[in-house]
């Protein structure tokens, strides 16, 4: 299946989990616990008061060379938005692409999806612990201390 039959299937709406697909098209599922929900919904609300120009995404699609990967929450450029908002996935990575650890994410699957998110132009990579703890990557650097796109954002997240 491709990402846009998946999308327009009928039963694999409101599913109450997370749904990606690794290369071959199979889906895979990630089950979250409602502190998930309510750290994507902070995440996006502080990066959106931060960032003035810009989208923030939530459940971002990303279309890589392993399936499509889907960021919890992420954040285009004006530029990047523009090319990509009418997608069901987008073809290169945000610029900043956020994940949220689960139970059921391992550091192995984790690692994979920032290469691959910087492999299809994502700047930063965000990893939010949970206990609300963010790590912060750069394409060049590896780990940084704080986010260089956007300096101001806390590095522990209170829910």
């Amino acid at each position: 299946m491709n990402w846009q039959e998946i999308c327009s299937n009928p039963n694999l709406q409101n599913l109450p989990f997370k749904i990606e697909s690794n290369r071959q098209g199979q889906l895979i599922m990630s089950p979250a616990k409602l502190s998930h929900g309510a750290y994507q919904v902070e995440i996006a609300y502080l990066l959106k008061k931060s960032r003035i120009h810009g989208k923030v995404v939530t459940e971002c699609a990303v279309k890589t060379l392993e399936g499509t990967k889907v960021a919890d929450v992420a954040w285009f450029s004006e530029e990047r938005w523009t090319q990509v908002k009418d997608a069901f996935e987008s073809p290169v990575s945000p610029e900043i692409c956020i994940e949220i650890i689960s139970e059921s994410n391992t550091k192995k699957e984790l690692s994979a999806k920032k290469k691959l998110y910087f492999e299809n132009g994502a700047e930063e990579f965000w990893l939010c612990g949970t206990d609300g703890d963010i790590a912060f990557y750069s394409r060049e650097k590896g780990k940084i201390p704080k986010s260089s796109l956007v300096p101001e954002f806390p590095i522990k997240i209170e829910i």
